[in-house]
């Protein structure tokens, strides 16, 4: 749990004085609602809300000190904490996990960043102009006969740093504790797939690279044409080369098939994108890996196929939401 700072606790006492309840000043400081509590009998009881004196130790750092600290770090959030150590003016003999204690004093932890795409100011004035466009459109009339879809690589054997494996002291490289991993994950294969309100595509093996002629004749005329035979429906896909293509464009217009316009480098607001990742813990869950390219695409295909339905209608259903976000966030990233 957070501590607050000296200022926020000042904050805090105002705040109280001024009549607003204990949880709600808790929930916006991200603190328990018991520290609000405490402080506010220190402060009846002392008239002050200073941390009271205390044995042991004598803390390392002043007042200075530790507002330098949190502001370097608050305008620059992927500074190290040894970075902080040798630009802190004057002499001092402080540590590392010293800089890492007043920065979780400040609220402020190291975490795993979130990846997402580099957005231009090009880019984020395009998304915002494309939330705003379909701010009004409503699960019921609109989003529910948008075809969303779009092309995913999956690797035979993936290795983000996340899995863990229990071991003794010592037992670093026991053979039972290497995760074992073939150069470059071993290869993948990539698949094609589309999601509706009502149904989903079969998910189709791309192989080599794709190309507008390949995307034309292997993907759209054999399998996304069937999905768009409803006058109503309307087909959404990124801004891929491929998809883009005159060839691409011109067999589109052709079949009078409506494409959804989309703004470039937005995959937060393609639902499927989500479908992907849940497929990919799917295939993670299974007791027997995949051993080869075609165990990993038949296992991908069984996986996509046993998703439910109410799952996809979800995730649809969550478009209003994706558009109100990413207005809010002025096209820059959002939480989808």
């Amino acid at each position: 749990m957070a501590r607050l700072s000296r200022e926020d606790r000042q904050i805090a006492l105002g705040r109280l004085q001024a009549g607003q309840s204990q949880s709600a000043i808790a929930r916006h400081f991200h603190v328990s609602q018991s520290t609000i509590s405490r402080l506010w009998v220190r402060f009846q009881a002392t008239g002050s809300v200073a941390d009271l004196p205390r044995a042991g130790r004598p803390r390392a750092t002043t007042a200075a000190h530790d507002r330098f600290i949190r502001l370097r770090h608050l305008r620059n959030r992927f500074l190290s904490a040894s970075s902080s150590v040798q630009a802190l003016p004057g002499p001092h003999r402080l540590s590392d996990q010293t800089v890492r204690n007043r920065l979780h004093e400040a609220g402020l932890r190291a975490r795993r960043p979130h990846r997402g795409a580099v957005l231009t100011r090009r880019h984020r004035q395009n998304r915002v102009q494309w939330g705003n466009q379909h701010l009004r459109w409503a699960v019921r009339n609109h989003w529910r006969h948008v075809w969303f879809s779009d092309e995913s690589y999956f690797l035979l054997q993936r290795h983000d740093g996340r899995r863990r494996v229990y071991r003794r002291v010592n037992e670093r490289y026991a053979p039972n504790c290497v995760d074992e991993a073939p150069v470059h994950g071993g290869g993948g294969v990539m698949v094609w797939g589309a999601i509706n309100t009502a149904g989903r595509s079969t998910l189709v093996h791309v192989q080599g690279r794709i190309t507008a002629q390949r995307y034309v004749e292997e993907i759209l005329r054999p399998h996304a044409l069937p999905l768009l035979a409803d006058q109503d429906a309307i087909f959404q896909q990124d801004n891929a080369r491929p998809h883009t293509a005159r060839l691409t464009t011109q067999f589109l217009t052709d079949h009078h098939v409506q494409v959804l316009p989309w703004p470039s480098m937005s995959p937060d607001m393609n639902p499927i994108e989500h479908l992907w990742d849940e497929l990919d813990r799917r295939l993670r869950r299974r007791e027997e890996a995949p051993a080869n390219h075609r165990d990993l695409l038949q296992a991908l295909q069984e996986e996509w196929d046993t998703i439910p339905q109410q799952d996809i209608r979800h995730l649809i259903q969550s478009m209003p939401r994706r558009c109100r976000a990413v207005v809010a966030a002025q096209g820059s990233h959002t939480p989808y």
